[in-house]
C-alpha cells in the first residue's frame, strides 16, 4: 500500500500538471511562466517554494521543465537520455524557450529504469520522448505524457517513437494501477488499470 502523499495541482495555461509529493518533492514544474499561480498553490498546501528539495521531470519538454529555475535550491532528476537534451539545450521540440532561463539546463540526478526516488520506482517509458519516465509506488502511477485519463497517449511526432510507446504501455498494462496522475488533464481515481488498458488498445 502506498504511503505517499500526492497533491494534484492542475496545470495552468501552457503548464503541465504539477504533483507535490510528501511536502518536499515536485514532479514537473510547468512552462515557468505562471510563477505566482504555482507558488500560491504550494502555499495553499502549507509548502513554501524553498521547501522543495527535489524536482523530478517526467521528460524534457518545455511545459514540464520550464519552471525548474524557480527552485534553485532543489536537486533536479530526469532520465539520463532526456538529461542529454536538457544539458545540450536541445530546442528540437524538446525544450524550446525553456532555456531562456539558465537553471533549466541543470540536471543533478540522471535516472535509469528501476531506480528508486522519493518512494517511487522509476519506469522508463520512452515513446513521447526517448527519456520519458513514469513513477510507480505500487498503487499510484505518475505518468507524465505517456498516458492520460480516458485512454490517451502522448504524441509521438516530435522526437517520439510508436514502437517505443507500444513497448512502454506493455510494461504499464501489467501493473495493478489504482490512481493515475498524468502530465495534463484530469487525474484518474480508483480504476486506473482500465484507463491503462484503454491507452494500450489504441496502439494495437
Amino acid at each position: 500500500m502506498s504511503s505517499n502523499d500526492i497533491i494534484f495541482i492542475l496545470g495552468y495555461n501552457f503548464d503541465s500538471n504539477y504533483y507535490l509529493i510528501n511536502g518536499n518533492t515536485l514532479v514537473d514544474t510547468g512552462a515557468g511562466i505562471n510563477k505566482d499561480y504555482l507558488f500560491s498553490k504550494l502555499r495553499e498546501n502549507g509548502v513554501e517554494p524553498d521547501d522543495i528539495e527535489l524536482i523530478i521531470n517526467t521528460h524534457c519538454h518545455f511545459d514540464h521543465i520550464g519552471g525548474n529555475y524557480l527552485f534553485p535550491n532543489a536537486k533536479v532528476a530526469v532520465h539520463k537520455l532526456d538529461a542529454v537534451a536538457m544539458k545540450n539545450k536541445d530546442s528540437l521540440g524538446t525544450s524550446m524557450s525553456a532555456f531562456n532561463h539558465e537553471g533549466n539546463s541543470r540536471v543533478d540526478i540522471e535516472l535509469e529504469d528501476g531506480d528508486e526516488i522519493a518512494n517511487f520506482k522509476v519506469i522508463h517509458t520512452p515513446g513521447h520522448t526517448a527519456g520519458g519516465v513514469c513513477l510507480w509506488d505500487g498503487e499510484n502511477l505518475i505518468s507524465g505524457d505517456t498516458i492520460f485519463a480516458g485512454g490517451g497517449v502522448g504524441r509521438m511526432d516530435i522526437g517520439g517513437d510508436f514502437g517505443d510507446m507500444k513497448n512502454s504501455l506493455e510494461k504499464l498494462v501489467k501493473l495493478d494501477v489504482k490512481n493515475i496522475y498524468p502530465g495534463h488533464g484530469p487525474i484518474v481515481e480508483n480504476n486506473g488499470k482500465e484507463h491503462v488498458k484503454m491507452s494500450y488498445s489504441l496502439l494495437l
